[in-house]
């Protein structure tokens, strides 16, 4: 991806979003768009204007820590949007490569039969993704939750951005708040471009994804991000119905790159005994849910 650009657009979207009184600045005068101006961001910054109208233009290569916070400070970032800049900055003076404490998994990765075993043993629903949002592993009872995006890949490796924006009846029906679960998948998928810009897959996926969904290239100019580290989901299955679900995600330390994943309901809630009844179709029929007719 062309990272000037990239850095352009990221900042000149931050920027738009922080309004005069947010910032603690006076508004005066007309404003041509919405936001700060670069002189406002640039006082805000402790750097001059001409400094920061270079750095707006996508010049990021070469720019201090300090600088970078100070910007950060300047525009609100959220911990997400910090870290999306620093490794915008790190792409631009081609560190990158060398900081990240990463691997990108091959396009052949399966689980080693002990992560499989570990996966087996969680009760609830538990599954590993990568970056790019394919679906790379689960035990059964998160193989029989996503029984439908198993359905829609035919065979091919499962994607969670593919059947977001791809297969809309089927999404729409999984996700009940479909507008939210596009809004983290696109800004998921922005954030893993930040982190690493030369993911040949990955631009193959935004390509494809732009060409063909107008819906992922409108959040896909916003320049969203955002961590995604643990909360609540809400989904419905079309055999045991809705369900409401808090998830905990984390790095995989033996496998950089990869995201375990786990699902856990409220105990004594209706979706507690919602998986219960998945899980026990799931052992009964000896098979996965999508296997089911």
């Amino acid at each position: 991806m062309n990272n000037r650009a990239e850095v352009r657009e990221f900042l000149t979207s931050r920027r738009a979003k922080i309004t005069p009184q947010q910032a603690g600045l006076p508004d005066v005068g007309s404003r041509r768009v919405p936001g700060l101006r670069r002189g406002e961001v640039a006082a805000l910054a402790g750097v001059s204007v001409e400094y920061y109208s270079k750095l707006e233009r996508g010049a990021l290569g070469g720019v201090s820590a300090s600088v970078l916070d100070a910007l950060a400070r300047a525009l609100h970032l959220d911990d997400a949007e910090r870290a999306h800049l620093f490794h915008l900055a790190h792409a631009a003076d081609g560190t990158s490569a060398g900081m990240r404490p990463r691997r990108r998994p091959s396009k052949r990765w399966t689980p080693r039969p002990s992560l499989q075993w570990v996966l087996d043993r969680f009760t609830a629903p538990a599954i590993v993704r990568n970056g790019r949002m394919d679906l790379l592993a689960s035990n059964h009872l998160g193989r029989a939750m996503h029984a439908s995006l198993y359905e829609a890949t035919g065979g091919a490796t499962p994607n969670f951005a593919r059947f977001t924006f791809l297969d809309l009846d089927a999404a729409r029906d999984f996700y009940p708040d479909w507008e939210r679960a596009a809004d983290v998948c696109v800004a998921i998928l922005r954030t893993e471009a930040g982190r690493d810009p030369h993911d040949s897959d990955l631009h193959d996926l935004v390509g494809e994804l732009a060409t063909r969904s107008k819906d992922f290239r409108r959040r896909w100019s916003a320049h969203d991000v955002r961590s995604h580290g643990a909360g609540s989901k809400q989904f419905h299955h079309r055999d045991v119905g809705g369900l409401e679900l808090a998830y905990e995600s984390v790095d995989m330390i033996s496998d950089p790159g990869l995201t375990l994943t786990l699902y856990a309901a409220e105990p004594g809630s209706p979706t507690a005994h919602a998986l219960d009844l998945l899980a026990s179709w799931t052992a009964t029929t000896g098979t996965d849910a999508r296997h089911r007719t």
